[in-house]
């Protein structure tokens, strides 16, 4: 519809019917609020907030009319109890939450404080513990609920990493799709650039290369397409001089190239995050940065499996940042809206060492900066490295940190496990993409990173998180 200037209220209201035209409902109770959800996500799909009620800074919001059907306690009496004599969990709850019932026992969620002693106490194993699922697999304990029951996220508390999206069963949190913008960009004539995540080797099949995921997008209306590939290399370098530095002063290091990451490091542990972060940009920012020192007035969009990439573009503390991020699906989609189909291309493209694309997987980004280190002639046999992948894992190790207990020298933090190549937004399932990986990245050369970024004028523009020039 953006592409045919036909995005406005009556169309979109048109689509809303199409989507849903009733007079029964095919998803959800009713048709009404199966239209009301469909709104929203238009509201979502065209950049806005998912409702104009409730406006909100976060990138990643609630879908209220979705929000639906979860139990509200989280410790619930299941029909096996056995209304036993002793009533063990009677006995067990502090706050009175516990009351028998007519054929079992009964908890109120409104004196329930989830301790969890009732269900630990019962001796049939009758109550159990149904944590929804978006609280479950937040990281960040960011999720909580209304006096309704509906799902709340604390915006100081979120670190972007779009695991409640993919993890609620009702489709009742989504992201900001920036696809429109970027559809106004090409239609004015302007340089749109895309770049594509490290992880997108692999990701539509074993015969897709860069070269033809660069070719498709230039069908599409981008100007070009940069393998993030290349951003690795500019970020394992500098955060080699970092490392170097750190190494001397007997300073442990964390690094900057996952943003949820480095979010639950600025929110959850502030000290480390003033104390222990890299100053280096992550790659993403990086190529924005040798882009904009090239064409100041390009417009950059970064494409990857990466909710929190979105959350990065926004985040203040980074200057001159990228303009849009998109995940796969949106990607996808802005190809399904032009009839653009990802086929392979005889034309070869590489930007990046095989060090940089490989900072998709845990581990990739240490290994990386190790390499740098040692084609700069340092000794790198007494390191210790510690590389955390999935939200427990950075919770531990910053917890270490913090405590003054951390073993390790440096931490490598990735909220997916598996490293991007596992992050939510991934197009293919993981096993998938590295099998096809193996094979793309074998036709790889064997490029050094320092004599490759000698291609590539890093003089002209900062790697510094603040955008200070050495």
């Amino acid at each position: 519809m953006e592409w045919e200037d036909r995005l406005d209220h009556e169309n979109r209201e048109k689509l809303v019917l199409q989507i849903s035209p009733g007079p029964k409902p095919e998803y959800r109770c009713c048709v009404y609020k199966e239209r009301e959800i469909v709104r929203e996500r238009i509201r979502l799909a065209s950049g806005l907030d998912s409702s104009a009620a409730y406006p909100s800074k976060n990138v990643v919001q609630v879908i209220r009319a979705a929000c639906d059907d979860c139990p509200i306690s989280s410790y619930t009496v299941t029909d096996s109890c056995r209304f036993c004599l002793g009533k063990a969990c009677l006995n067990a709850c502090r706050f009175q939450a516990i009351t028998p019932g007519s054929t079992k026992m009964h908890i109120d969620p409104d004196k329930c404080k989830e301790c969890g002693l009732c269900a630990k106490s019962c001796p049939f194993g009758s109550i159990v513990h149904l944590e929804r699922p978006c609280k479950k697999s937040c990281p960040a304990g960011a999720i909580s609920y209304d006096e309704y029951g509906l799902c709340v996220i604390d915006e100081e508390k979120c670190v972007h990493c779009g695991h409640c999206i993919h993890n609620c069963p009702f489709g009742a949190i989504g992201s900001k799709i920036y696809l429109v913008d970027i559809i106004k960009a090409i239609k004015a004539g302007k340089r749109v650039i895309a770049m594509c995540a490290p992880a997108t080797e692999g990701q539509f099949g074993k015969d897709i290369t860069m070269g033809a995921i660069r070719a498709a997008l230039k069908k599409v209306g981008f100007a070009d397409m940069v393998e993030v590939g290349l951003g690795g290399d500019m970020t394992a370098a500098y955060e080699a001089r970092e490392w170097i530095e750190a190494k001397k002063e007997g300073r442990k290091m964390t690094t900057s190239c996952c943003p949820a990451f480095i979010s639950m490091l600025r929110h959850h542990f502030p000290e480390q995050y003033e104390k222990n972060k890299s100053e280096t940009v992550s790659p993403m920012v990086a190529v924005n940065r040798y882009l904009k020192a090239l064409d100041p007035d390009c417009i950059t969009v970064f494409v990857g499996p990466c909710i929190a990439k979105k959350g990065e573009t926004l985040n203040e503390f980074i200057a001159d940042n990228v303009n849009y991020a998109v995940t796969y699906g949106e990607i996808v989609a802005l190809m399904d809206s032009k009839g653009v189909e990802v086929t392979p291309v005889e034309e070869e493209y590489q930007e990046a060492s095989l060090f940089g694309k490989n900072f998709a997987g845990s581990g990739g980004v240490a290994k990386a900066v190790l390499e740098v280190m040692e084609e700069m002639g340092e000794d790198t046999s007494d390191i210790r490295l510690l590389a955390c992948a999935g939200g427990d894992e950075c919770k531990k190790a910053l917890t270490l940190l913090k405590a003054g207990r951390l073993k390790e020298d440096f931490i490598e933090g990735m909220m997916c496990p598996g490293g991007c190549i596992g992050g939510p937004s991934k197009h293919t399932p993981e096993a998938e993409v590295l099998r096809s990986r193996t094979k793309l990245l074998a036709a790889a050369d064997d490029r050094k990173i320092l004599e490759n970024l000698k291609q590539y004028p890093m003089d002209k523009f900062s790697m510094y998180r603040d955008g200070h020039m050495e």
